[in-house]
């Protein structure tokens, strides 16, 4: 039986304390991009990054607030990924 937990989020996040929690984040970002993503394989991707960078370092947390990083985009780590639907106004004559 999987533990596995479901976080909605506004901006793509890793976070060390839920590092082996199975964790599968959906981000709805401000210009409607969706992305659904399992975080323990994004971490995987982003390990040796995360460690050199200071927010890692300090907050033990990195976030990203208008995509996911490009690094995870072709990767298995995105489960799911939406493009904005981008609506026509019309136009009256």
């Amino acid at each position: 039986m999987s533990n596995s937990t479901t976080i909605n989020s506004k901006r793509f996040v890793l976070r060390q304390s839920l590092v082996g929690k199975d964790a599968t984040i959906n981000v709805v970002f401000k210009n409607g991009r969706q992305v659904t993503y399992s975080h323990d394989k994004a971490f995987e991707v982003m390990k040796s990054t995360l460690e050199t960078m200071n927010c890692w370092a300090k907050y033990k947390s990195y976030t990203a607030s208008t995509n996911i990083p490009k690094v995870l985009r072709e990767t298995d780590a995105v489960i799911e990924n939406i493009a904005p639907v981008k609506v026509e106004e019309e136009t009256q004559d």
